[in-house]
C-alpha cells in the first residue's frame, strides 16, 4: 500500500500517463486466498480501479498525500510490526512458565524417587546395624545416616505437592484466561489497526476526491467500499479459515505409586507436618503470606488505573485530532485488564498452595508429630539378650569341642613322640571333628558359622567358606576390618603354589602356611595333616600364629554369595577379548546357564588384577533392565573370571554394522532410549563410567541396548585422573577431561552424544578420517561443529539411499 501511494505520488507529479501504466501494472497482482472475502482488499480494489481514470487531476493533491496520509500509513507499519512482536513475546513467555513447569515436575518427580531410594536404604542399613548388635557409633552414624534421608525425602515430598499444585493451576489459567486474554487483546489491537488504516484510506480518498461531475460517480464507489470496512467483521473469514484448535489439557496430579515401596508416615495429597518439616512449612506460609499481599496490593493499584483510564476514554470525542489519544488510552486500558487478570491467577495459585498448608498446621494438635519411629531398644532387647547368651556360652563349648578333638586325634601324635618335640596339653586339645563335636553342641546350632569351627574330612579345602581361592592381597585388605578377622588363600610365587593366612591384627599381615618334610602343615606349633586342621586349632587354641606377629585368629571371613567356583563354569567358545582377557560363552553349573564369562590373564600384574576385580565389585550392586546382569566373581583358583548375563545380540558396534540397514528410525531412537535409562540410572548412583561407546553396549532381546565394561568406572561424584591418560579413548571423551583429567556425569553425557551418532550412523566411526590427535585439535580450537555438520549430513544422505 505504502509502495502505492508513493508511486501515485510520482505519478501525480509525472501526469496521468504514468499513473495510468502502473494502475495497469497493479491490476495484474490478483490478492492471495489469506485476503479472500476481506472488506479492506475489497475497498482497495475499487480505489485501484478508478485510479487511472482520476489520474488527471491528482497532481494539485500530490503533495499533501506525499506529506500527511504516507507519514500515517508508515507509523501504522510499524505499529503493526511491534504489536507482532508483542504478541510473540507474550505468548512465547506463558508457555515457556508452562514448560517450565512441567521440566520442573518431572525433575522433581525423579529426586521424588531417588529419595524414597535413599530412604528406604539407610533404613535397611540402619535395621542391619542394629540387629548385628554392633558397636554404638556405628549404630549411631547408621541412624542419623536415616534421619537425613527421611528429612530430605520428607522436603522433597512437599516440594513435589506445592509444584504439582502450582503447575496444576497455572496450567488451568494458561487455558482459560491468561491465553484467551492475549488472543483477545490481540484481536483488539488488530481491529484498532484496522480502525487506523481506515482513517489511512479515508485521508487519501479525501485527498483524491473530485468535485467535477463525470467523476463523481466513480469517487462515490470508492467511497461506499472503504465505509464497508468494519472492524468487528474484517477477521471473521479470515479466523473462520485458519484457527487452531485449543490446547488440550494436561493432568497434573499425584502419582501414588512413587509411595509403593514407602512404608513411613507421608500420605498422597497430603502436606507432612512432624518434627522434619515444622519449621519450612511455618517458613512457606509466612512466604505465601507476604506474596499475597503483594499480589493483592498489585490487583487494587490495577483496577484503579482501569477505573481511571476508563473514565478517560468516555471523555475523550472522537475526532480526527484526538483520535490517536483515544486509541491509546482503549490500548491500555486492555493491557491493563490483562495484568489484572494474569495477577489474579497468581492470586489464586498462592491462595490454594497457602490452604494447603495451613489446613495441614491446623490438624496437627498442639504437639509435633514425629516423623521416624526409632524405638528399637525395646523391642530388640531380648534379642539382644539372646546374642549375650550364645557369646557366653561359646566360651564353655569351645573348650569342650577343642578337648574331643585332641582325644580324637591324640593317638596319631603319640605314636610320633619319640621322633618329634614334646607339646603342652594346650597345644594338643584344640582340634575338633564334626563328629565328636556335634554331641556336645547340639544345643548350639543357632551360634554363628565361624563359632563351630570344625573339620570335615569330606570337604576339600577349597570348598570351604574362608578359603578365598587366588583373592589379590588388595582384596583380602578390603575384607579384614576389624582385628583378628582372617581368610585362606592360594598365591603363586616361582611358579609354585602356596597357601597364605591373611590376618587383621594391628595392621594386616600375611603367613605362608610351612610344609614339612612328611607333607604335613604348620606354623610355630605342632604340624597337622590338612591346612583344615591346621587353620581349626589356631582358632580355637587362640594362641597367636607366630610369637612375633602376635596374630590371634578370631572371626573367619566367608566367601561372599557371589564368590562361585572355577568348577562350576564351563567355558564353551570365545566370542571376544577384552583389557585383561578373553570373553567367552560358558555354562554355569548346576543350573546349566548361557553365561558369559570374562577372564583375566595369569601373568598380568597385580594392579591389573585389581582393577579386573573392580569392574565385578561395580558391576555387583548395580540391577537395571539396560545394565548388563552381574552373576559372580570365580576367584577359587586360575584364570580370575567374572561371570555375568550373556547378552544374544552382542556388540552394539557389531550390531549396528550388520543389520543397521534392516533397523527402522524408531527402533534406532529406542536404542537411544535404553542406552540414556542406563546412564541416568548409573548416574544416580555416583558412577562415572569414562568409556561409553559402541562397542560397550550390548544388544539384547528385543534390541534393548545394555551398558557393560566398567573396566575404566568409578563410583565417585567426581574422578581426577593422576596415572596419565594413556588408556583414555579420545574420541569419546569430553573435553574437559583431555585437559584436566578431571571427570564427572557431564563427561559422560558427552560421550552418550558420540554414542547417539554412532547408533544413528549406523556404526560408522566418530571423526572418520582423523587421528585422535586431530580430533582432539578440532574439538579444542570449536571446528569440529562444522565438520560434523557436514558428516552428519553425508551420512543421512547415504541411509537415505
Amino acid at each position: 500500500m505504502r509502495r502505492f501511494i508513493m508511486h501515485r505520488v510520482k505519478c501525480d507529479r509525472e501526469y496521468s500517463l504514468a499513473l495510468s501504466a502502473l494502475c495497469v501494472q497493479t491490476a495484474k497482482q490478483e490478492p492471495g486466498e489469506e485476503l479472500a472475502g476481506s472488506l479492506v482488499a475489497k475497498a482497495w480494489s475499487a480505489i485501484v480501479d478508478t485510479t487511472e481514470t482520476v489520474g488527471r487531476l491528482f497532481k494539485q493533491n500530490a503533495d499533501l498525500v506525499a506529506t500527511h496520509t504516507l507519514d500515517k500509513l508508515s507509523c501504522l507499519i510499524l505499529e503493526k510490526r511491534a504489536l507482532r512482536k508483542v504478541y510473540q513475546e507474550e505468548h512465547q513467555r506463558i508457555h515457556g512458565e508452562l514448560t517450565r513447569l512441567r521440566d520442573a515436575v518431572l525433575k522433581s518427580t525423579s529426586e521424588y524417587e531417588k529419595c524414597i531410594e535413599n530412604a528406604a536404604a539407610a533404613k535397611e542399613k540402619y535395621e542391619d546395624q542394629f540387629m548385628k548388635g554392633r558397636g554404638n557409633r556405628k549404630v549411631e552414624e547408621a541412624k542419623e545416616r536415616y534421619v537425613k534421608a527421611t528429612r530430605k525425602l520428607h522436603q522433597a515430598h512437599n516440594d513435589y505437592i506445592l509444584l504439582l499444585n502450582e503447575a496444576m493451576n497455572y496450567e488451568h489459567h494458561l487455558r482459560t484466561t491468561l491465553l484467551p486474554g492475549l488472543l483477545e487483546y490481540q484481536q483488539t489491537v488488530q481491529q484498532e489497526a484496522v480502525d487506523c488504516w481506515q482513517t489511512v484510506v479515508r485521508d487519501f480518498s479525501h485527498r483524491t476526491n473530485f468535485c467535477s461531475e463525470p467523476f463523481q460517480a466513480l469517487q462515490k464507489s470508492v467511497v461506499e467500499s472503504i465505509e464497508q470496512v468494519n472492524s468487528d467483521k474484517e477477521y471473521e473469514d479470515f479466523v473462520e479459515r485458519y484457527k487452531s484448535k485449543p490446547i488440550p489439557p494436561i493432568d497434573f496430579h499425584y502419582d501414588e505409586s512413587l509411595l509403593n515401596n514407602y512404608s513411613g508416615k507421608l500420605k498422597p495429597e497430603q502436606i507432612a507436618v512432624d518434627e522434619f518439616t515444622i519449621d519450612s512449612v511455618r517458613e512457606r506460609i509466612t512466604e505465601l503470606q507476604a506474596k499475597v499481599a503483594h499480589i493483592q496490593a498489585v490487583i487494587l493499584e490495577k483496577e484503579t488505573q482501569l477505573a481511571q483510564f476508563q473514565v478517560d476514554v468516555s471523555e475523550i470525542k472522537t475526532t480526527p485530532d484526538l483520535g490517536s489519544a483515544a486509541m491509546v488510552k482503549k490500548r491500555a486500558v486492555d493491557i491493563i485488564k490483562r495484568e489484572r487478570d494474569e495477577a489474579k491467577c497468581q492470586e489464586e495459585r498462592f491462595n490454594s498452595q497457602l490452604q494447603l498448608l495451613v489446613q495441614a498446621l491446623s490438624l496437627m494438635g498442639n504437639e509435633v508429630p514425629r516423623a521416624l519411629d526409632l524405638d528399637l531398644d525395646v523391642t530388640l532387647n531380648g534379642e539382644q539378650s539372646s546374642k549375650g547368651e550364645e557369646i557366653m556360652d561359646f566360651t564353655t563349648i569351645s573348650k569342650i569341642a577343642a578337648r574331643h578333638f585332641v582325644d580324637k586325634l591324640k593317638s596319631p601324635f603319640l605314636r610320633k613322640q619319640a621322633n618329634r618335640p614334646q607339646h603342652s596339653k594346650d597345644s594338643e586339645e584344640c582340634i575338633t571333628t564334626s563328629n565328636n563335636i556335634s554331641e556336645e553342641t547340639n544345643n548350639t546350632h543357632h551360634l554363628r558359622p565361624y563359632s563351630r569351627m570344625t573339620v570335615n574330612p569330606n570337604i576339600s579345602l577349597q570348598d570351604e567358606d574362608w578359603f578365598h581361592g587366588v583373592l589379590p592381597r588388595e582384596e583380602v585388605v578390603r575384607l579384614l576390618v576389624n582385628d583378628g578377622d582372617y581368610l585362606v588363600r592360594e598365591t603363586i610365587r616361582n611358579e609354585t603354589k602356596q597357601v597364605v593366612l591373611s590376618v587383621c591384627w594391628q595392621g594386616h599381615k600375611h603367613f605362608i602356611v610351612q610344609t614339612t618334610a612328611d607333607g604335613k602343615y604348620r606354623f610355630e606349633g605342632p604340624a597337622f595333616s590338612t591346612v583344615q586342621e591346621l587353620i581349626v586349632y589356631q582358632h580355637h587354641l587362640g594362641h597367636p600364629v607366630t610369637s612375633k606377629s602376635g596374630a590371634i585368629l578370631q572371626t573367619p571371613i566367608f566367601r561372599e554369595r557371589w564368590e562361585l567356583n572355577n568348577d562350576d563354569v564351563e567355558l564353551v567358545e570365545k566370542i571376544g577379548r577384552g583389557n585383561f582377557g578373553d570373553v567367552y560363552r560358558a555354562l554355569l553349573h548346576p543350573q546349566r546357564l548361557d553365561v558369559a564369562v570374562k577372564t583375566c590373564r595369569v601373568n598380568l600384574p597385580d594392579e591389573h588384577k585389581k582393577k579386573f576385580l573392580q569392574e565385578g565389585r561395580i558391576l555387583k550392586q548395580y540391577d537395571h533392565p539396560n545394565i548388563v546382569k552381574f552373576i559372580g566373581i570365580c576367584v577359587q583358583k586360575q584364570p580370575i573370571m567374572i561371570v555375568m548375563e550373556l547378552v544374544p545380540g552382542g556388540s552394539l558396534l557389531t550390531f549396528l554394522r550388520n543389520q543397521g540397514p534392516k533397523l527402522s528410525p524408531k527402533e534406532l531412537l529406542n536404542m537411544c532410549t535404553d542406552a540414556a535409562a542406563g546412564m541416568a540410572y548409573l548416574e544416580s548412583k555416583n558412577c562415572i563410567h569414562r568409556d561409553l561407546a559402541a562397542r560397550n553396549c550390548l544388544v539384547g532381546k528385543n534390541n534393548v541396548v545394555k551398558i557393560s565394561d566398567f573396566g575404566m568406572s568409578r563410583e565417585e561424584e567426581e574422578y581426577i585422573v593422576s596415572d596419565g591418560m594413556k588408556q583414555i579413548p579420545i574420541k569419546w571423551t569430553a573435553p574437559e577431561a583431555l585437559n584436566f583429567g578431571k571427570y564427572t556425569s557431564v563427561c559422560d553425557v558427552w560421550s552418550y552424544g558420540i554414542l547417539a551418532w554412532e547408533i544413528y550412523s549406523l556404526g560408522a566411526s566418530p571423526y572418520c578420517g582423523m587421528s585422535n590427535c586431530r580430533a582432539r585439535e578440532l574439538i579444542d580450537t570449536g571446528e569440529l561443529e562444522e565438520f560434523q555438520k557436514r558428516l552428519a549430513g553425508n551420512i543421512m544422505l547415504e541411509n537415505q539411499l
